[in-house]
C-alpha cells in the first residue's frame, strides 16, 4: 500500500502530475480505496473506438451532440480527450446513425486547446432543440483505414477492415464496384481497376465481416457507408480482394 497522500488540484492528465505528501499516512488494507467513474463522451456506431457519432453523459443518460455549429475545433478537443489523436471529419446529419438518447448538447464552441469537451463553452446540458437527425459524428486520426494485404504493391491486396480493434475480411458476395471507389479513395490509392472474389490474394485467418457493404460510392471512408442488416454465409475462400490504380504523385518542376 502506498503511503504518500496523494495531492491532485484535478486539472492533471496524469497521476504521475500530482504532488505527494512528504509524511506517510498510517493505514491498512480494510481501507483499499474505490473508484467508479463514467467517461463524459464517447463515440458510438464508427468501425473502430477513434470514430463514431459524439455521445456525453450527463445525471445518468447518454445522449448525442447538435451538429448544426459544430467546428473542426471541437472534433480536435474530443479526439484529444478520448486519446484518439487530432481531427480527421466532421459529419454533421447523423451519418453514424441518430442514437437513442436525447440530445443533450448543442452550441458548443470549443477553441481548440481544452482537454475535456464538456470544458468548452456550450448552450448547457439538455438546453435546446436540436433534433437527432443532426447529431454529430467525427473520425479521429488513431482510426485505423481499411488495409490491402498481400499485393504485389500498397494499393492491392485483400481487403481487410477494423472493426473494434479486430481486423477482418470482407466476402466478396458483400463487396461491390461503389464499395470499392471509397476504399481506394481513403486509402489515396486513386480509382478502383479490379474487384476480385475467391480469395485472389489468399485467405485470411480470422474473422471475416458478415454484413453486406453497402456505400453509395462518394463517400470519403468506408465506416459512413451502411451495412446490411443481413449476415451473409461466407468463407475466407470467398474473401474479396482489391486492385486501385495507385496513389497520385504531383511533381514541381
Amino acid at each position: 500500500m502506498w503511503s504518500e497522500e496523494i495531492q491532485c488540484g484535478g486539472n492533471e492528465t496524469q497521476i504521475q502530475l500530482c504532488p505527494t505528501s512528504a509524511l506517510n499516512v498510517n493505514c491498512s488494507h480494510d481501507r483499499d480505496v474505490g473508484l467508479v467513474c463514467s467517461d463524459p463522451v464517447r463515440l458510438v456506431n464508427g468501425s473502430s473506438r477513434c470514430s463514431g457519432r459524439v455521445e456525453v453523459y450527463h445525471k445518468g443518460e447518454w445522449g448525442t451532440v447538435c451538429g448544426s455549429d459544430w467546428n473542426e475545433f471541437n472534433t480536435e478537443v474530443v479526439c484529444k480527450e478520448l486519446g484518439c489523436g487530432h481531427n480527421v471529419d466532421t459529419m454533421q446529419k447523423a451519418e453514424f446513425g441518430e442514437g437513442t438518447g436525447r440530445v443533450l448538447m448543442a452550441e458548443v464552441a470549443c477553441g481548440g486547446w481544452e482537454t475535456r469537451l464538456k470544458a468548452c463553452p456550450h448552450k448547457g446540458l439538455g438546453k435546446h432543440t436540436c433534433q437527432p437527425h443532426k447529431s454529430v459524428g467525427i473520425i479521429c486520426s488513431e482510426h485505423r483505414a481499411p488495409r490491402l494485404v498481400n499485393g504485389s504493391h500498397q494499393c492491392s491486396g485483400r481487403v481487410e477492415v477494423e472493426h473494434r480493434t479486430t481486423w477482418g475480411t470482407v466476402c466478396d458476395a458483400a463487396f461491390d464496384w461503389q464499395d470499392a471507389e471509397v476504399v481506394c479513395r481513403e486509402l489515396d490509392c486513386g480509382a478502383p481497376v479490379e474487384v476480385l472474389g475467391a480469395a485472389a490474394f489468399g485467405e485470411g485467418k480470422k474473422q471475416m465481416w458478415s454484413e453486406e457493404i453497402q456505400c453509395g460510392g462518394n463517400e470519403t471512408h468506408i465506416q459512413l457507408c451502411p451495412t446490411s442488416a443481413l449476415n451473409i454465409n461466407c468463407s475466407h475462400d470467398r474473401d474479396v480482394g482489391l486492385v486501385c490504380s495507385g496513389k497520385h504523385m504531383i511533381f514541381l518542376k
